[in-house]
């Protein structure tokens, strides 16, 4: 742990049923223009139109870049930048999931300073001119991206997911409304739920965690342990929604200011070669890399492992192991696949082995863990989570 710490998050925050009412008063108080960056599947929904209806009414007038489809590109980037610039934009707001909100992240600081995002990475570039204001507004129960300083970009040149941490892309506002995340089909909900899981252990197992951070951590572990089945199970039931929101904006809080480790830096290679979704990546990776990491973080893993089963009396190795075994039974009933069941071609996983691991290391996170894998470790990993099995394990 660092001598000291500090801690950041969005200048405001509305979260809670109904949260989304206040985007048209909260737009009003930064500009007078708006882009809104969503998808088409926001759209069809009604949730750019409902926020285009907030926004008039508190006479905001918006456009609308929908052009987000798959995880964030530079590509998406310059389309979306291109056109906050040609219809003199004074505000940014995302809805959507983690896509959406990263893709604005980038635009708005962009916008004012200028530059490729990827010159940004690994800090070779500081934001030193304000950042557009960027109201964020997710749509799933996952990323927590509307809470952190964080962004992660592919590179459609190199097939890189460039990540860059710095406190311009934080969102200046952040409206986690559950009501939003009804929508969330059963896939989505369990792959985001996941996700935001691994956010909230991977900060509380962190080299970087901290006091604050550690009680968010733990917080949203709790919340997102107790509600992510019945969420699954029963997307209409909106206390586990809420919960899960909740859940969610504590872990991204809580990652953005300790950090995420060694199953985020693995995730992102994955993701830009063979476009797995961030949250379903995620998933599959978290159980193998906690088994990697286990014995160097015995105590931490215990606390989680207590979680999952507070009436459990037993030892600290005993408990780590039960945090293991239970991830893994909560990612079979989630019906989460492995690399190989989500259709990855063997041959082609095994030709960029090497990259990805270099790509991994590269990105930061697996110096956060735990236990720090070398690059030959790290193929090793990979491969053993090729075909990983969640065996079924009796849980106490």
């Amino acid at each position: 742990m660092q001598a000291f710490s500090n801690f950041r998050s969005p200048k405001n925050i509305f979260y809670g049923k109904n949260a989304f009412s206040q985007v048209g008063k909260e737009a009003s108080l930064k500009g007078s223009k708006a882009l809104i960056i969503s998808d088409k599947i926001m759209d069809s929904l009604g949730y750019v139109n409902e926020c285009q209806n907030l926004l008039t009414k508190e006479s905001v007038s918006s456009i609308t870049y929908l052009g987000v489809a798959s995880e964030p590109t530079d590509q998406y980037v310059s389309e979306s930048l291109e056109l906050f610039k040609q219809e003199n934009c004074d505000i940014v707001i995302s809805i959507g999931g983690g896509s959406c909100i990263d893709t604005a992240k980038a635009v708005a600081v962009l916008a004012t300073n200028g530059g490729f995002i990827g010159d940004y990475m690994g800090g070779k570039k500081i934001a030193e001119q304000a950042p557009i204001p960027h109201i964020a507004i997710p749509t799933t129960a996952g990323t927590g991206s509307e809470a952190t300083d964080v962004t992660v970009i592919t590179n459609t040149s190199n097939d890189v997911k460039m990540m860059v941490k710095q406190p311009a892309f934080m969102p200046e506002v952040a409206i986690v409304d559950p009501l939003l995340t009804i929508s969330s089909p059963k896939t989505v909900t369990s792959a985001t739920g996941v996700d935001a899981l691994s956010h909230a252990i991977e900060a509380y197992l962190s080299k970087r965690a901290q006091p604050m951070t550690d009680t968010l951590a733990v917080s949203a572990m709790k919340l997102i342990i107790k509600n992510l089945l019945t969420a699954y199970n029963d997307g209409g039931n909106e206390d586990a929604r809420e919960a899960m929101s909740l859940g969610s904006l504590q872990a991204g809080l809580a990652f953005s200011n300790a950090s995420v480790c060694l199953v985020h830096g693995m995730s992102r290679p994955i993701g830009a070669l063979f476009h797995v979704p961030h949250g379903i990546s995620n998933a599959m990776l978290l159980p193998a890399v906690l088994e990697f990491s286990k014995s160097s973080c015995i105590s931490r893993l215990a606390d989680i492992g207590r979680i999952f089963k507070p009436e459990s009396n037993v030892s600290d190795e005993e408990a780590a192991e039960l945090a293991v075994t239970s991830i893994k039974e909560l990612c079979l009933q989630l019906n989460i696949p492995n690399l190989k069941g989500w259709g990855i071609d063997q041959k082609a996983y095994n030709e960029v082995l090497e990259k990805m691991a270099a790509d991994a290391i590269d990105s930061g996170s697996p110096a956060n863990n735990p236990r720090v894998p070398s690059h030959t470790e790290l193929v090793e990993l990979y491969q053993v989570c090729y075909d990983y099995q969640l065996a079924v394990q009796e849980i106490r």
